[in-house]
């Protein structure tokens, strides 16, 4: 959530960031926020001018009861109780602008770093680097999904049976990998200095706030209503909310966590090819690095998160290539994102496996995450998280880049993670 103070300090630099996310509105939205924040200190100075005048009477009828003036006393209790009523009415009026204020700005999405490219839909997108090489597959070769079929290791059918479309049934060889790659990338992560934590997947309304996938995301998200609990899309969710309400030294930082969950989205809306297979789920698993770090020190952090996540891709042999996200494909609470690809060889299409991105102040404001900074004053802290990795697509890439016509290759580094170098 945008502060407040910026927008009424530098609101021609807020509406002109906004427009390169192509937020509608956004001019009528500022106004109206600013409108109501100059209604609400008029209503503050009106409150705190007549409570002034209260406590003026006040010691007025002290006096007065004091040298025996009791009528001209009791005229002023009565002036009093009037200031009183109106000062409690003048409350509650802040409380309901306040309240007003608060239901804007959630509405309006983090303002862009000034690096990102102008643009609305990914193929505005800024190719920052490609690396790796396309193999060329034998005749014959097959997309993931009819793979997984001939070498039964990823039961789509099943999957339906038992809960419905895009919620796989792993079996056997398909499994391990799925686990070899769990490992893999924690192994990675905490060799990186990142803490490995287990979070719950289940997470309350507050931490979906926190983060911003509520309101913005909650018709993506599946709703254990009885209990009002969400499961995550992200372990990107419970891992930061770690630090909802906490007020950290600068010694802290940078405070780095990783973490492994299942992830659930219901991608509501999506159809088409793209979903085939593994390249859109409901169900997922995904290792998700976060750091909490100093305002000074998060581009920095950001560009070493984008290349650790290209480097696993390298160890994996996996052909990449990473994006700057145009302002009209960035999420609603990033200022500036990081999509890293692979080559899907049989599909003949990159897939994206991650993003990392920079959140500035915008959740940390929400989650009222904060430092004392050198001088002792409360300072709102950055926030950044990053896919790694997203197994699906990984796995689809894999298996379709490295099938030869004796069965499936599996990367000399997942090796001793599997337990087999081939599926066959």
């Amino acid at each position: 959530m945008l502060q407040l103070t910026y927008i009424r300090d530098n609101k021609e630099d807020v509406l002109k960031r906004l427009a390169i996310k192509n937020f509608k509105d956004a001019e009528a939205i500022i106004n109206s926020v600013i409108d109501l924040d100059n209604s609400r200190k008029a209503a503050q100075k009106e409150a705190d001018d007549t409570k002034a005048e209260a406590n003026s009477l006040a010691r007025q009828i002290g006096d007065l009861m004091k040298s025996g003036k009791k009528e001209e006393a009791e005229v002023l209790k009565a002036k009093t109780a009037e200031l009183k009523n109106t000062e409690k009415s003048l409350d509650e009026k802040q409380k309901s602008i306040e309240t007003e204020v608060h239901k804007l700005l959630v509405t309006v999405p983090n303002l862009p770093n000034l690096s990102v490219p102008v643009g609305k839909t990914p193929e505005d997108n800024e190719v920052v680097s490609e690396d790796g090489v396309k193999p060329t597959l034998h005749a014959g070769a097959k997309p993931h999904w009819e793979l997984t079929t001939k070498y039964d290791i990823i039961d789509f059918e099943l999957g339906v049976k038992l809960t419905g479309a895009g919620f796989p049934v792993y079996k056997g060889k398909g499994a391990r990998l799925q686990r070899a790659l769990i490992n893999f990338f924690l192994d990675r992560a905490t060799t990186k200095g990142y803490n490995e934590v287990q979070p719950p997947i289940l997470v309350n309304a507050d931490s979906g706030y926190g983060t911003g996938q509520l309101p913005d995301k909650e018709g993506q998200m599946y709703h254990a209503t009885e209990d009002n609990l969400y499961l995550i899309p992200t372990a990107e969710v419970p891992i930061t909310n770690m630090y909802r309400d906490v007020i950290l030294k600068e010694s802290d930082f940078p405070i780095k966590n990783c973490g492994y969950t299942p992830c659930f989205r219901r991608e509501a809306g999506s159809y088409g090819k793209d979903v085939r297979g593994l390249n859109r789920l409901h169900q997922f698993d995904k290792v998700e690095i976060v750091q909490i770090a100093h305002p000074q020190e998060s581009y920095k952090i950001l560009e070493d998160m984008k290349d650790y996540v290209a480097g696993l891709l390298k160890e994996l042999g996996l052909p990449y290539r990473v994006l700057k996200l145009c302002g009209g494909d960035m999420s609603f609470g990033s200022a500036l994102t990081y999509d890293l690809e692979v080559w899907s060889a049989a599909q003949q299409r990159w897939l994206e496996v991650s993003s990392v991105s920079n959140f500035e102040t915008f959740q940390t404001n929400r989650l009222k995450c904060r430092y004392k900074d050198e001088k002792g004053k409360t300072q709102l802290a950055h926030s950044l998280n990053g896919s790694a990795l997203a197994l699906p697509r990984i796995v689809a890439a894999l298996l379709e880049n490295n099938q030869t016509e004796n069965g499936i290759t599996i990367p000399k580094v997942l090796v001793p993670y599997c337990g087999f170098d081939n599926i066959n």
